[in-house]
């Protein structure tokens, strides 16, 4: 437990910007590199968990460096929850906030390439909302900012430096496609946000997590689904329930390097009935869907770069096959035909 600072402390140093002896460590990320300053061990972990073990992406150009410090906040008053607090976000003075009703916080400072990231005791006990909500937010923030990078929620895969992009909205299945691309050899770069330069079209993420609904385990390999089951069970926010399958301790391929967009996939719900699963598109219905699929990214600077160089890239809707594993057979046959340029 923290002690109580002493009088003297709060007068000298009423904002705790000298702590001695914080530990510090570095993580090269989504082309950049992050300094971590963590105020405890428990705050560490967490940043382990969610960084440690990755591929280190490094993308064109001289990489940025990143400083985010944790810190433990005050606990909340007025008694304890049973939910995770509601996140919500705001931004002023050229900085970007998530911040809940208690003393959590996560403050961006694009222009200073630095973060502070506040956890309270109560938001402690939800460590996948601490660590997505709030550290991964500020991350993911600084390194598409500074770096100019498109920010699509999106889902990528691949092999031998070719990508897919997996696009559709939450529940259309990129996270089932994506698992049987793996079973398939594939490799990984994310199944939730992905980070493009949008002039050379390389796609960089965090491969630490894949989130699998614990109602689909059934339609996989015996061996896989008696794996995954032994993972720990998360809960979103609209109340569904994933097992949070960790890739760095499986046999699964993570991207040791960012991938080169080779198509895009967008991800639909419908049956594919006894046609082909994947349907290619026009390049006026590509821009359509990109942006009504992307409103967060469509408003962000690099977008008109984006649109202008993904324009030739093939793409393609993939509908539902009889079974899961049909996604993750149909995508690889596309990712060779976009390897050899046959699309």
């Amino acid at each position: 437990m923290r002690s109580k600072p002493r009088p003297s402390d709060i007068a000298t140093d009423p904002f705790r910007e000298r702590l001695p002896g914080m530990p510090r460590m570095r993580v090269r990320l989504l082309g950049g590199t992050f300094e971590f300053q963590c105020e405890s061990p428990r705050l560490r972990r967490l940043v382990d968990a969610a960084f440690a073990g990755l591929p280190p992406h490094r993308l064109p150009g001289k990489g940025a460096d990143f400083r985010v410090r944790l810190a433990l906040a005050p606990a909340a008053r007025g008694g304890s929850r049973r939910d995770a607090p509601r996140i919500d976000t705001l931004s002023g003075a050229g900085l970007l906030c998530a911040t809940t009703s208690d003393s959590d916080l996560a403050l961006v400072s694009p222009e200073e390439r630095a973060a502070l990231v506040m956890l309270s005791p109560h938001l402690l006990g939800f460590p996948y909302h601490a660590r997505y909500e709030l550290i991964e937010f500020a991350v993911y923030t600084l390194a598409a900012r500074a770096q100019h990078l498109v920010p699509l929620h999106a889902a990528c895969v691949g092999r031998q430096g070719r990508g897919l992009l997996l696009m559709g909205e939450s529940g259309a299945g990129k996270t089932t496609a994506s698992l049987h691309c793996l079973l398939r050899g594939l490799e990984f770069v994310s199944e939730d946000s992905v980070f493009v330069t949008p002039d050379s079209l390389l796609a960089t993420g965090v491969a630490n997590f894949l989130h699998v609904r614990c109602d689909s385990v059934h339609s996989l390999p015996e061996s896989t689904a008696t794996t995954i089951r032994r993972s720990p069970i998360i809960r979103r926010r609209s109340g569904v329930e994933k097992f949070e399958i960790d890739l760095r301790a499986t046999d699964f391929r993570l991207a040791r390097t960012p991938l080169k967009i080779g198509a895009l996939v967008f991800i639909s719900a419908r049956a594919a009935g006894d046609g082909e699963l994947l349907r290619a598109l026009r390049r006026g219905e590509v821009r359509e869907r990109l942006a009504t699929n992307q409103p967060y990214a469509a408003n962000q600077p690099g977008w008109t770069r984006f649109i202008k160089r993904v324009a030739p890239v093939p793409a393609f809707e993939l509908r539902r096959g009889r079974h899961p594993a049909q996604a993750g057979e149909a995508l690889q046959r596309l990712l060779g035909r976009a390897a050899d340029g046959k699309c």
